[in-house]
């Protein structure tokens, strides 16, 4: 197998150090692993694979050198700047923040619902937001089965998607990381609101879900909350589909879908809960049931550990496409 050289940009953040321990859990094939941080951070050691690594300056030149792909996990502003100097190195960029998602020219990529997006990518793939990400995989086998109609999301989202300061907020009983406590509260505010009365964050499920889905007729809306949990988002979806159905088709179709675990046994008290969920790779469903207030609709509850499915794995699964090809 042939091996290569990765990069990892923002390396000692919550979602560059799960990218870390997520390729050496997959046994990714790699020749050489460079790791770039901010000034702040350079000079630390990261230990990969019983080695010792020491961490560099992310600047102009860090590219200049074999690099396959790099992995960004810094921030939009860093992406923005470092992300088409790599690729004019001839380097494939994954890239974690927003920057670049609704660019029409950059692939929005879960592999488990678009994989086919990476064949037109021209250096720089985009990893969906965080909760993007476990609603479609959710979503897209019953869009093909059974063509969505409306979605409404509503989302409780743990406090490590705001990074280290979020956890620390929650952690300590800071309001330094959000406007209020997050302690034994809940923020129906996440990221800035904008002229619409909705949030940044909102309207990213809502522009994202229809890039990935390839599908701008779907009506959605949503309402995103930050809750007091450190790891894993969970979101209460409603769908109306176009077609008409049975619960056991629903159920049939997510539980031999790519990516999803099932978990939905009210009667014993078994649903995903994000105690459960975090430090796994799956997509976790249950509370699936009818709408009985709509023609052909359902509800569900989709639980996935953000910092990994939603962030970490989800783009090196994006680079395991590009070396399953070669």
């Amino acid at each position: 197998m042939n091996k290569f050289n990765i990069a990892i940009v923002g390396a000692t953040g919550l979602v560059g150090s799960t990218i870390v321990k997520i390729l050496e859990e997959r046994n990714f094939p790699i020749n050489n692993i460079y790791f770039f941080s901010s000034k702040k951070s350079a000079g630390s050691t990261i230990n990969f694979n019983n080695n010792d690594y020491i961490v560099e300056e992310l600047n102009e030149k860090s590219f200049d050198r074999d690099i396959d792909f790099a992995l960004f996990a810094a921030g939009g502003a860093v992406s923005e700047k470092y992300a088409k100097i790599a690729v004019d190195k001839g380097v494939k960029v994954i890239d974690n923040s927003s920057i670049f998602r609704m660019d029409k020219g950059v692939p929005l990529i879960v592999p488990e619902v678009n994989p086919e997006e990476i064949e037109w990518n021209k250096g720089i793939i985009s990893n969906p937001n965080c909760s993007t990400i476990q609603s479609v995989v959710a979503l897209k086998p019953l869009h093909d089965k059974f063509k969505i109609k409306r979605i409404i999301y509503s989302t409780y989202q743990a406090v490590s998607g705001s990074g280290l300061g979020g956890l620390k907020d929650l952690e300590e009983g800071n309001i330094e990381c959000y406007p209020y406590q997050i302690q034994y509260n809940a923020l129906p505010h996440i990221d800035s609101f904008l002229d619409n009365g909705y949030t940044k964050e909102e309207m990213k499920m809502i522009d994202e879900t229809k890039k990935i889905l390839k599908d701008d007729s779907l009506k959605i809306t949503a309402t995103t909350v930050r809750v007091p949990v450190k790891y894993s988002h969970s979101i209460s979806i409603n769908l109306e589909f176009e077609d008409s159905f049975e619960m056991e088709e629903i159920y049939d179709v997510l539980k031999n879908a790519p990516g999803i675990i099932v978990k939905d046994d009210v009667a014993n008290k078994i649903y995903p809960m994000p105690i459960d969920v975090e430090g796994k790779d799956g997509v976790y469903i249950g509370r699936i049931r009818r709408d009985f207030s709509i023609d052909n609709g359902i509800n569900i509850w989709v639980v996935a550990d953000n910092i990994r499915k939603g962030a970490a794995l989800n783009a090196v699964q994006i680079a395991e496409l590009f070396i399953d090809k070669m």
